[in-house]
């Protein structure tokens, strides 16, 4: 019978502790190889700015609409149909310029009726001051009663005031007559006409607008959170699309009531409408700056964002090297072409603002001039 031959323990333990030592040479000259080639790594060369502490305003943007201080919506007093419209949208007019006119003869009839019933009042005032006169007389010489004095005087009396109530009538109606001409209230520009000839408006229908080339209002709606910190005079600026003042101006007007929808405050402030660049009713965004305050700020390009978190990488000294570190930042609003930041960074760190692309954390670097 052949028996297997199995090597004992002590005989094998030299060959297994003889190869343990040739792996981690091999790992040791693999680690200083690659150690060698790190620090052999050529630096990137960037721009370097140091972090200095700024006067950083503190602003909030607001979505705002201009409404003109000139602008006259035009409604008619009375109702009926629309007859004539003697302008045109854009049409410039002066005071007083006739613009249309509604049907007026269901009023003249009505003018005309107060005006004959007034004229038969006032020949019956003519015959009773008459009689008044004639039983006057009479009573002096005393041929009549005095009771018949005070009949006559009675009746005068009446036909006086009969006359008198029926004149106050015809001058309200004459007056009532007036509104069937819509007439420019001021000076200025005829706006949007939404009505035609033919048409019934009533004294809810919007016939026109008349604009005043002129100053505007801003009316913005602050969060009542905010509502403590506001004060008349706080610079207010107007932004246009790209984030370019088009105005400066100021509080002028803080509403003393909260808006209970909105939950918002209302303020106004006066613009100067420069070369008509911006349009009554105009949406807007307006700028409330509410103070300055001391602050750092970092190039926009000088910022990356992952995963909702913004980087910023900052040259320090290693080894009498420059390296690249990675700090992650907290950031404000938005100043020119800067992030305000608010965590992250401090004066005198070397923030670098150039070929951040091209970085990794603990990237050696060297400055540009």
């Amino acid at each position: 019978m052949i028996m297997a031959y199995r090597p004992q323990l002590w005989q094998i333990a030299p060959l297994i502790l003889l190869a343990l030592l040739g792996a981690f040479a091999t790992a040791c000259s693999k680690s200083v190889a690659t150690g060698e080639q790190s620090q052999g790594m050529p630096s990137i060369p960037v721009k370097i700015e140091v972090a200095r502490s700024v006067a950083v305003s503190d602003t909030t943007d607001y979505v705002a609409t201009l409404k003109s201080r000139d602008a006259t919506i035009l409604m008619p007093q009375v109702e009926g149909q629309i007859t004539a419209i003697g302008v045109r949208s854009g049409d410039h007019v002066k005071r007083g310029t006739a613009l249309m006119q509604i049907d007026p003869l269901k009023q003249q009839a009505t003018v005309t009726s107060q005006e004959q019933a007034k004229a038969a009042a006032q020949a019956n005032l003519a015959w009773a001051k008459q009689q008044y006169d004639r039983t006057s007389a009479l009573a002096a010489a005393g041929v009549v009663a005095k009771q018949d004095l005070d009949q006559a005087k009675s009746a005068l009396d009446n036909a006086q005031a009969q006359v008198s109530a029926l004149d106050a009538q015809v001058q309200e109606q004459q007056v009532q007559l007036h509104y069937y001409r819509v007439s420019a209230p001021a000076d200025g520009i005829v706006g949007d006409i939404p009505v035609r000839v033919g048409d019934r408006v009533t004294t809810s229908t919007v016939l026109t607008t008349i604009d005043q080339p002129g100053s505007l209002e801003a009316y913005v709606y602050v969060p009542v959170e905010r509502s403590a910190q506001l004060k008349a005079g706080i610079p207010v600026e107007i932004l246009d699309g790209a984030s370019h003042v088009v105005a400066d101006s100021h509080v002028s007007f803080i509403s003393p009531e909260v808006d209970n929808t909105t939950q918002t405050v209302l303020i106004k402030a006066q613009i100067a409408n420069h070369e008509d660049r911006l349009r009554h009713l105009q949406f807007i965004r307006a700028r409330v700056v509410w103070g300055t305050r001391k602050g750092l700020t970092v190039p926009i390009l000088a910022v990356s964002r992952l995963g909702g978190q913004y980087f910023a990488f900052v040259a320090e000294d290693q080894g009498g090297k420059l390296v690249a570190h990675q700090k992650p930042l907290r950031i404000g609003d938005i100043v020119g072409n800067d992030y305000v930041v608010l965590e992250g960074v401090k004066p005198g760190d070397k923030l670098i603002v150039s070929g951040t692309q091209y970085l990794v954390d603990g990237a050696p670097v060297a400055p540009q001039s």
